[in-house]
């Protein structure tokens, strides 16, 4: 048959497929074309092969997209009503109009604001006080009139202030687009650059280093860019080409260095270059080893390097001097500790050093004059830090943002002279939230190897029965060394005040409880991140926090990746999944790693070019592994344009998963067509994304309020 007739009959059984669809008479049933791939020896049939399309415009491929978004549609159009009430209880909490603390910087303080109404920010600054006029140079509504999709990423300022590049994205596939303002002047420069990924300003106020991506995402280049030239003129300063290197570009925080880094998930390299001569020479601090990383701050005549040498896998900090910048030259000023992952801050006068000790972060300021130590005193058993803007590298005042499960968002400045802090906001909930209301709880769920995995809990008193009969949210992520840390979020306000129970599992695989937690979920061992996540599922039904039927279990990404291998592996343990931009059918993907830019991925789960590898990672991939059993209640939720999950892999998964599920639960896709792996860009977009899967999870459990 030629190709053309066959699109045409095609279509028309698309057709076919939606008015059925739109009569709510059964779910859209995918072709299936035989295709398969032979590796080392090892047939991998896959009927569904013909839904890659990396131009995301075959008219095959988007009919069945459009088919499957119109039954979940029509599956949940009887929740229309709950989710608009969900969505207006979700911004109801949000204080509509806002604004984050000021930070000074020179003689300028800067922050962002909100408006009633609108989605983005709108970045501001004042001269000289607080009670100065306002003055907007990047008000991000105006520069989203016209897009479905808008971000701005990786915002630069000149030294003077005169000038802020910045980089957007439209199609939220995370190739960045450089701009220039010249805010004094409220210009945008015409002359732009696609797929920038970072952005610095030398110190003349003219030149820009920036990073760039390839078609893969992944950034290999660094160019220079003079300011009012023609992008066509900017000169090529370096390329990366390992493919598992990602390059990028920073500052140093007092400003005396560029630096032009890049780096694998176990190795660095770093250039730098006096900032003040912008035409120089980038020097090499310390070439490139196999298993060593590296990160350095300047320091007066001296640099602080955060690395792993000497196989201190949680990092030590070492220190050396400026024309000594070899490893062989380095001293260990703070030492490694196992299972006890370090980094720090360093400022003019002092050094805050970052630390956590059995899951728990702490802080810790070093007075280099003095040589003397203290921690900051947190008051909660559970709770999360994120640094603040300290881009000031000769103040006293450290500022951080604090959290817990019950306590939201607080912004505190500290006085690293004299011990002393102060709040200086909190971001507070919108209504009648008492933190007292609420129950944070830690439980260790036994792994079959016996290694006692932590749970964070969160409920309601009024509305917990340890009974077993308590709704259950479980979230985990569980790869690449990432903590699952327990932060506050309103949004969950929803399902703790409609008697859910929130828990993290805080599984191996993440970096809860430093990097061999981490290390022992990698590789050949990457099974233990789906069976601690199993353990701490039966823990919880266990010790009576919920039932089977109550669990909804939730991942995205590799947590997506996540979902999929422990559905497989139980279904029976669980009431409903909720897998987001999943990672489901990885395994053809990281055949071709360049193509789909993940070959940094091999140090993550191995490269299945080798045979060890290649049985090991078919032992679990999701999308091999479907059998002809009953599963849970399912959602997926997915990007047309998502650069790192291609769409493609939850969309094959789903049509295998039709084609062998023995059960009439429940199976559900929703593709977002203009959006990527970050998912809708837009505050009130993202509520509504939430709305809508919290209102699937409440109808599938029969709460109709």
């Amino acid at each position: 048959m030629k190709a053309n007739s066959f699109k045409i009959i095609f279509i028309l059984i698309f057709a076919l497929v939606l008015s059925a669809v739109a009569s709510g008479l059964k779910p859209p049933i995918a072709k299936k074309f035989p295709y398969s791939e032979t590796h080392h020896g090892v047939e991998l049939k896959d009927d569904y092969h013909w839904m890659l399309d990396p131009t995301k415009s075959d008219p095959e491929v988007i009919a069945y997209i459009n088919a499957e978004n119109k039954y979940t549609e029509q599956m949940l159009k009887h929740t229309e009503i709950l989710q608009e009430k969900l969505f207006k209880e979700l911004i109801g909490r949000l204080k509509e109009d806002n604004t984050n603390v000021p930070y000074k910087i020179d003689n300028y303080y800067y922050y962002s604001r909100w408006e009633t109404g609108k989605q983005y920010s709108i970045h501001c600054r004042k001269k000289g006080s607080l009670k100065a006029a306002e003055e907007i140079y990047l008000d991000v509504n105006k520069l989203a009139e016209g897009h479905k999709f808008y971000r701005i990423n990786r915002t630069a300022l000149s030294k003077n202030h005169q000038y802020i590049a910045f980089g957007y994205d439209t199609t939220g596939t995370e190739r960045y687009t450089l701009q220039i303002m010249d805010i004094k002047n409220n210009k945008i420069f015409t002359d732009t650059v696609e797929g920038v990924s970072s952005i610095i300003w030398a110190n003349d106020n003219k030149t820009i280093f920036y990073a760039k991506t390839n078609e893969t995402r992944r950034s290999t280049q660094v160019f220079k860019h003079i300011l009012g030239t023609d992008s066509k003129e900017d000169k090529l300063i370096f390329t990366e080409k390992d493919e598992s290197f990602y390059v990028w570009v920073q500052k140093t925080k007092s400003r005396k260095y560029i630096l032009i880094g890049t780096g694998s998930d176990s190795s660095t390299e770093i250039r730098y270059l006096d900032a003040d001569y912008p035409d120089g020479k980038f020097r090499i601090f310390q070439p490139r080893e196999s298993d060593l990383y590296y990160y350095f701050m300047d320091h007066g005549d001296k640099f602080y390097i955060i690395t792993d040498k000497d196989k201190a896998i949680n990092a030590k900090i070492m220190v050396t001097d400026k024309d000594k910048t070899e490893k062989k030259y380095w001293k260990e000023f703070i030492p490694h500790r196992l299972k006890t992952p370090l980094s720090c801050d360093v400022f003019k006068d002092y050094m805050v050093i970052y630390e956590k000790v059995e899951g728990v972060q702490k802080l810790k300021v070093l007075n280099f004059k003095s040589g003397k130590t203290r921690y900051i005193k947190f008051n909660e058993p559970i709770y999360s830090i994120n640094f603040g803007s300290n881009s000031n590298y000769k103040t006293r005042y450290f500022r951080y943002s604090y959290s817990s499960l019950t306590t939201p968002w607080t912004i505190y400045e500290y006085d690293m002279k004299t011990g002393k802090q102060k709040m200086l906001k909190r971001y507070d909930v919108v209504g009648d939230y008492n933190p007292d209301d609420y129950k944070t709880e830690r439980v260790l769920a036994t792994a079959p190897d016996g290694t006692k995995v932590p749970i964070s809990l969160v409920y309601k008193k009024s509305l917990f029965k340890k009974d077993g009969s308590n709704p259950l949210y479980l979230s985990s992520y569980g790869s690449f060394g990432h903590s699952q840390n327990p932060t506050f979020s309103s949004i969950r306000l929803t399902l703790l005040n409609r008697g859910f129970v929130i828990a993290l599992a805080h599984i191996r695989g993440g970096g809860d409880l430093g990097a061999e937690w981490h290390e022992e979920a990698k590789g050949l061992n990457k099974k233990v991140t789906f069976t601690d996540f199993i353990a701490c599922a039966e823990c919880l039904i266990k010790e009576k926090y919920t039932n089977p039927k109550n669990l909804v279990i939730e991942g995205g990404s590799a947590g997506g990746l996540l979902m999929g291998a422990v559905v497989n592996m139980r279904p029976d343990l669980f009431g409903i999944v909720i897998a987001s931009i999943p990672a489901l059918d990885y395994l053809n993907a990281m055949f071709y790693p360049t193509v789909y830019g993940i070959i940094n991925y091999y140090d993550e789960w191995g490269d299945p070019n080798e045979k060890k590898f290649f049985d090991y990672q078919l032992s679990y991939c999701p999308y091999q592994n479907i059998e002809r059993k009953n599963y849970p209640h399912i959602l997926v939720t997915a990007g047309l344009n998502d650069s790192r999950v291609k769409f493609w892999s939850p969309l094959k998964w789903v049509a295998k998963m039709r084609d062998y599920k023995t059960d009439d639960n429940l199976l559900l896709i929703k593709v977002e067509m203009g959006t990527g792996h970050t998912g809708s860009s837009g505050r009130y977009n993202i509520y509504k994304n939430v709305a809508f899967e919290y209102a699937f999870i409440l109808d599938t459990l029969g709460i109709k309020e």
